[in-house]
């Protein structure tokens, strides 16, 4: 994998993390401030805001970086820059579009959440209010969107990374900061106070458009689109230029979608499946706070790595591809998904060892024994988000964009045809068997195709996962013996200091048992290779 790549990821991977860690932080003034109806309220908006985002996006960030890494491989500068004005008029059209529909038909939305009912102290009308306050977030985050992927286009990931975590710091300050004066200060409702919690994707788009623009103002005169030509430019005409991106986009736009689809599933029919089984309406409501807000945020933390992973790909499997270097092609597969197995199957164990204590460090209080029972089954399936996050960007650097979307669909049709059944069986478990389902078959068809159509072998893959599995399932029973002694001398349900505690010690230890047999076993120098080498040797001149 060429340092470019590495580099990459890793400056992606550091903002993508930082924003996910301050997405979980802010939840626990967050759900403190408001009660757990409040929490269901804000996930039944965000639920129609991330599909009404994707569809605004129509997956153009990602296509104008896959446009601008192809025609930049070739020298052709001048395209790439004419692509990316034109794509700042489309995405402040649809932006639009899609802010105007979402308000319009935020009735319709409300009804269906809710399944026509009021609902613990929820009412439609709550609903609307809170649907049409997110949506003025969709006039800006487009444009940003865009802007961002004609950076990563130049395989520059550092302005999408900063401003992520710019973005977030300016929505969770506006958002906590009206929480308290709403509840506390004025005295106001929580459903107020839900409503301007999510006007903050508005404010926060407002301050990563800014940084952006602070890093073109930096960059223009360096920035590589500058240059002039290599080669004559094709001149291609707006139309041609359009069908290329749109051909690259409507995938993206589908893979995009994967968890808002899936999230969206469960948000219009979890409460309506719950009902049907005769639960109780207080239990279905907590359930549906816990299953679709609270624990997501920390299962996404690790699949946080696959996304920086998918966004660096893109750009680069295109420039091997188009280049026809199959043997590179090959090797940033082969190594993307072995470094996916190595970081993310143990941080999923780890998760889902130490479900307790882990969500009791964000939630406390907040509905406890259910949320360690759905973070438990929760856990695993980030490693079928990373893979499919990663597998579907494969597809697209190898111009099969139309398989991703099959893939997709195919996940999508199981998520549909079993989740009812399986949450009037099983709860909330059930939404999660049928959205590890979808993923699981989704997968099985999407490494098919990868290995049909770029001649890759998962032999080795296969081999070094068998290892991981077996290494994390050492390190989760080490985890397991140490909560159960830690838990002698420090009950982590009295608190969340004393989950602090437990959680720090048992994945500083279990942290340092994996990394241990994983260079032990030579498994961290065959997947990091000369790096790694070059790290200890470092080590070993300094000590």
């Amino acid at each position: 994998m060429s340092n470019k790549l590495i580099r990459g990821t890793f400056v992606l991977t550091l903002g993508t993390y930082l924003s996910r860690i301050l997405g979980m932080i802010y939840l626990i003034p967050f759900a403190a401030m408001v009660p757990e109806e409040g929490a269901a309220l804000y996930q039944t908006g965000y639920a129609q805001y991330t599909i009404f985002l994707s569809i605004a996006t129509a997956g153009f960030p990602a296509a104008v970086s896959k446009f601008v890494s192809k025609y930049n491989a070739i020298g052709d500068y001048q395209t790439s820059r004419r692509m990316f004005k034109a794509g700042i008029m489309v995405m402040l059209l649809t932006g639009f579009l899609a802010f105007a529909i979402l308000y319009m038909c935020a009735p319709f939305f409300a009804k269906g959440a809710l399944a026509d009912n009021e609902i613990s102290n929820i009412t439609v009308d709550d609903a609307i209010l809170v649907i049409r306050m997110v949506s003025l977030a969709l006039i800006v985050v487009p444009l940003m969107s865009l802007i961002r992927g004609f950076f990563q286009g130049h395989q520059s990931m550092g302005p999408t990374a900063v401003s992520q975590v710019i973005e977030q710091i300016v929505r969770i300050v506006f958002l906590l900061a009206a929480t308290f004066l709403i509840i506390n200060v004025l005295k106001g409702s929580f459903v107020l106070a839900v409503g301007y919690a999510t006007f903050a994707a508005f404010v926060g788009a407002i301050g990563g458009l800014l940084v952006l623009f602070f890093y073109w103002i930096r960059r223009k005169h360096t920035l590589l689109a500058m240059k002039a030509n290599k080669v004559e430019t094709k001149a291609l005409p707006l139309g041609a230029m359009f069908k290329e991106v749109f051909r690259y986009a409507g995938p993206f736009v589908f893979v995009g979608l994967a968890i808002p689809i899936y999230n969206y599933i469960d948000t219009s029919s979890f409460n309506r499946a719950m009902f049907a089984a005769g639960k109780d309406e207080t239990y279905t409501i907590n359930m549906f706070a816990v299953l679709l807000l609270y624990v997501p945020k920390l299962v996404m933390i690790p699949v946080s790595l696959a996304t920086a992973f998918g966004l660096t790909l893109i750009p680069s499997i295109t420039e091997s591809f188009t280049q026809n270097n199959r043997s590179l092609l090959h090797r940033q597969i082969d190594q993307t998904l072995q470094m996916i197995m190595l970081l993310v199957i143990p941080a999923v164990v780890g998760l889902s060892v130490l479900a307790g204590p882990a969500y009791n460090v964000f939630y406390a209080g907040s509905s406890e024994e259910i949320g360690k029972t759905i973070l438990m089954w929760y856990a695993p399936v980030a490693l079928l988000f990373s893979l499919f996050t990663v597998n579907a960007a494969i597809l697209q650097g190898l111009n099969k964009q139309k398989l991703a979307v099959i893939s997709l669909v195919i996940g999508i049709i199981v998520k549909l045809a079993l989740n009812t059944t399986l949450i009037q069986m099983f709860e909330g478990i059930g939404s999660i068997l049928a959205t590890a389902a979808g993923y699981i078959v989704s997968l099985i068809y999407g490494f098919a195709m990868i290995k049909r159509h770029s001649g890759i072998s998962f032999r080795l893959l296969v081999k070094r996962t068998i290892l991981i599995l077996i290494l994390s399932t050492f390190m989760g029973l080490v985890l397991s013996v140490l909560q159960s002694l830690l838990g002698v001398m420090i009950n982590y349900q009295d608190g969340r200091m004393q989950s602090v505690i437990v959680a720090v010690i048992a994945v500083a230890i279990g942290g340092f048992v994996y990394l241990y047999l994983a260079y032990r076993s030579h498994l961290l120098e065959k997947i990091l290779g000369n790096r790694l080498n070059r790290f200890f040797r470092k080590r070993r001149a300094n000590g």
